[in-house]
Formats: C-alpha cells, sequence, structure tokens
C-alpha cells in the first residue's frame, strides 16, 4: 500500500483495517473516507501456481506449534532484515472493521478487511513495513503484516476458506457496516510467490468515492501460524504489489 506522505502511513492502514475508514462506498459515492493511498503494479517475477493464486513449494520443517502473542511478536519481521523497509508494529488496532458480508459465502474476505481473520486466532500482531526509498513520497509503498497463530487445524481452515470464498465471490459481494453499506465489485486469485508450507494471493476490487480501488491480499502459512499481507492503492487503478521479498523473509522465519 502507498500512503500520501510516512506521516500518515500507519494511521491510513489503522483506518483501514482495523477502524474501515478507508472501505469502499455503497455504489453512490458516499465512501467512508480515509486516507488516499496508491501503490505499484505487481513485479512479473511472482511465480504463477497451478491453480491460480497458489504456490507449491518445498515443505519446510514447522513444529507445529500454537505461538503465543510474545512468540508471533518474536518471529514477526524487523528493521534491518528486509533491505529498503522500515518495519514497526501497527498502531490502532484495538478496535477492528465491522463490515459483514451480506453472502455467508465471502465472510471469510470480509473477515480479513475488517482486520479478524477467521477462524478467530489464539493470539494475533500487526506488522507495517515501508519502503525507506520512497520516504516523503505520495505513493510511499507501505504492507500491512497481520501475523496470526490458531489452534490446531486453524490455520489450515484459515487458507481454505479463504480459498473457496475468492472462488464463490469472484462477482463481487455487498458488506453493511457502522458505516454503512458497501460493495466489492470483484475477487480474483493472483500468483503468489512460493513461501511457507502454503500460500494463496488474491485482489478484492472496491469504490472508495466511486473511484476503483484494488486491495491485494497474501496469506502464507507454516503450521499452526498464518501471515496475511495487505496492500492497497486509493490513488489510482493499478493493482498494488505485495513484495516477494517481504513474503520470503517472513514465512522463513515462522517456526
Amino acid at each position: 500500500m502507498k500512503v500520501r506522505g510516512t506521516a500518515v502511513a500507519t494511521s491510513a492502514l489503522a483506518l483501514c483495517l482495523a477502524a474501515a475508514g478507508c472501505g469502499p462506498d455503497d455504489g453512490e459515492g458516499k465512501g467512508s473516507g480515509g486516507k488516499a493511498t496508491a501503490s505499484r503494479t505487481p513485479e512479473a517475477s511472482a511465480s504463477a501456481a497451478p491453480e491460480a493464486g497458489t504456490t507449491p513449494a518445498p515443505t519446510p520443517t514447522s513444529d507445529g506449534r500454537t505461538l503465543t502473542e510474545a512468540e508471533l511478536a518474536k518471529v514477526a519481521l524487523t528493521t534491518g532484515e528486509v533491505p529498503g523497509y522500515e518495519v514497526a508494529p501497527l498502531e490502532g488496532t484495538d478496535e477492528r472493521g465491522t463490515e459483514e458480508s451480506e453472502d455467508e459465502a465471502c465472510r471469510p474476505i470480509a473477515a480479513i478487511i475488517n482486520g479478524s481473520p477467521e477462524p478467530a486466532p489464539a493470539a494475533i500482531v500487526f506488522r507495517t513495513a515501508m519502503d525507506t526509498a520512497e520516504e516523503g513520497k505520495d505513493d510511499q509503498t507501505v504492507v500491512t503484516e497481520i501475523l496470526t497463530s490458531h489452534p490446531k487445524g486453524g490455520a489450515e481452515e484459515l487458507l481454505r476458506s479463504v480459498r473457496e470464498a475468492a472462488r464463490a465471490c469472484a462477482g463481487g459481494f455487498r458488506t453493511t457496516s457502522e458505516d454503512g453499506p458497501s460493495t466489492y465489485t470483484g475477487v480474483k486469485t493472483l500468483p503468489a510467490p512460493g513461501a511457507g508450507q502454503e500460500s494463496f494471493a488474491y485482489q478484492v476490487t472496491g469504490s472508495l468515492e466511486g473511484v476503483r480501488v484494488p486491495l491485494v491480499f497474501h496469506l502464507v502459512r507454516t503450521g499452526s501460524t498464518v501471515v496475511t499481507f495487505y496492500a492497497a492503492n486509493f490513488l489510482g487503478a493499478a493493482v498494488p504489489e505485495v513484495p516477494a521479498a517481504l513474503v520470503t523473509a517472513q514465512a522463513a522465519k515462522l517456526p
């Protein structure tokens, strides 16, 4: 995700995921507000999967433990681990989004937009990664990470449910929230870098005050831990980028 200046990077992200402050409008130009943002087009080097959006990779070993919040924080990326990116805790995550899908089949996608992946995790940690080379630019790249740990089977269920929802909701869906209705006009799978034991990527298209807004999500699972990467473009129609370097570096830290 890219933002208008670094000063609003964290707050814009918190508004979007935690408080639905930059969610799509109701199709009549009644957007829910929030900071405008933008991002780059995904690199062509991302590898496609046999099933679109899923990339098989050499299976890493995992102890399968359900991590505590403190343990999740220890395995989260830190500044210096990916050259050119500053990583910090994401502020404003105490209040999450309240969007509820009108179609139950699309609920897993709405839950991630809210910043609350389902099934409910045992622990959750938020981070934000910013491209320091673009500091001060209107379109600075900012990516959110949501690290979640799950009881046995929960991590696999999260990936499975999101995959199924992406297929079922390809034609779009509507949600209702405290801020009113929102319309998402389409969901499609994307190529995902091979990482972790399982990975999946998809794009959700909404609108902000009548303007097309592409949102991109990459999910990576190793054992009982899932990392969801989020990027958005609120300044143009180009599909935003989740840099593969962030995905692979974070996946490599998962136990």
